[in-house]
């Protein structure tokens, strides 16, 4: 099965699913041979309204039937409509908005913003974080993907993580202090050769072990950015539209970035779509840089494109309409208790999350912390077996 379905496809990382999908609704899959399995997934943590919403269908419908492509140069109705409604939901600051087409495009954009506002080319992210494949944001990928693929960009700088269960300065025990923030920006001053530009960040870095940062890291880290004059981007593209119960993350924060980048559930998940939001006065300069410069710009074929706007209009419609928010911070505290509970089991290091996200770290034994593998693992698992029986 393996061989045939790789005999034209390039496999997208580890292998394709063992089965093929023949429906999709709400929460459950239904393959080619009859089986209905719950996706746990959430279309890769996007479907938010979950599969084939009837009124996102009907949306799609009726957008086929009005404009289905354009030059990205030329806006459709549905283009302005989910610029205005982007704006409506941040901060009044943030009141720019890009359309792109991926969250790791949105942060790439996000980048060159920030390098033509400042005139600068250092960027900084933090490890076990995930922003995307293309050149710039694979630079700032730190939760894995960079062997074999030659030299980083330049200028890709790095913090550690306040990953307390694994404290990276080797400081914390148990609860992560910020003592990580003010020895990277050591670090940093000493690698940097005086370009500082920008520092990119999810609120929670879910792909890299679900790590959650302290409280009081966000406004730490912005004092710090502003004392090296630099941009700090937010990178929501799987913590906006709810998952931390609040439209967006950084409200969970309590601070305001200067930037920020939203995908996957912007359109939950129904066609590719993602966004950008800056201040207008960011956005000014960066006009007056232009000149200077020359024009800033990211062509790009399928950019705002009216089915896609179309469809994000309408799952932020529902995101409202149906309370979908508000429904996210109720279950919250339920799911943490869950999660948490589990967080007991020997083979579990530490459960944790924030909102609706959460992990549990595998480990072979609690007490030494040693990772859950195949090697320790296994054995590890089938002592407890043992054990319980």
């Amino acid at each position: 099965m393996s061989d045939e379905r790789e005999r034209f496809l390039i496999r997208y990382s580890r292998g394709f699913a063992p089965f093929i999908v023949a429906r999709a609704s709400g929460a459950w899959l239904q393959t080619e041979d009859g089986q209905h399995i719950l996706d746990f997934t959430s279309g890769q943590i996007c479907s938010t309204i979950g599969h084939n919403h009837p009124r996102i269908v009907e949306a799609v419908q009726q957008s086929l039937e009005e404009v289905i492509h354009l030059n990205s140069w030329m806006l459709s109705q549905p283009v302005l409509e989910l610029a205005e409604r982007l704006a409506s939901l941040l901060p009044a600051s943030l009141n720019k908005v890009i359309l792109v087409n991926t969250g790791g495009e949105a942060n790439e954009i996000g980048l060159r913003i920030a390098k033509m506002h400042t005139g600068r080319f250092e960027v900084v992210g933090l490890t076990r974080s995930w922003h995307g494949l293309q050149t710039g944001t694979a630079s700032l990928n730190l939760a894995g993907g960079h062997s074999g693929y030659g030299p980083l960009m330049p200028g890709s700088l790095t913090l550690p993580a306040p990953y307390a269960y694994r404290c990276p300065i080797r400081h914390c025990k148990g609860t992560c202090d910020c003592s990580c923030l003010d020895a990277g920006f050591d670090l940093i001053d000493k690698q940097s050769v005086g370009s500082l530009c920008a520092v990119i960040a999810e609120p929670v870095l879910s792909a890299g072990g679900v790590i959650v940062p302290p409280p009081e890291y966000f406004q730490r880290l912005r004092q710090l950015c502003e004392e090296h004059e630099m941009l700090l981007i937010l990178d929501e593209a799987q913590t906006g539209f709810g998952r931390l119960g609040t439209m967006f993350g950084c409200e969970k924060l309590g601070f305001k970035p200067q930037a920020i980048s939203v995908a996957k559930a912007l359109s939950s998940a129904y066609l590719p779509i993602a966004a950008v939001m800056i201040p207008e006065l960011t956005y000014e300069a960066l006009l007056v840089e232009s000149k200077k410069l020359g024009a800033f710009g990211h062509g790009f074929t399928y950019g705002g494109h009216p089915v896609s706007a179309a469809v994000a209009v309408k799952a932020i419609e529902i995101y409202q309409r149906d309370r979908i928010i508000e429904k996210a911070a109720r279950r919250a505290p339920l799911f943490q208790a869950r999660l948490k509970a589990l967080g007991e089991h020997p083979l579990i290091g530490e459960a944790r999350g924030l909102g609706l996200i959460g992990g549990l770290e595998l480990v072979a034994d609690k007490t030494s912390k040693r990772s859950f593998d195949a090697q320790h693992g296994v054995g590890a698992a089938a002592r407890f077996a043992r054990s319980e029986a």
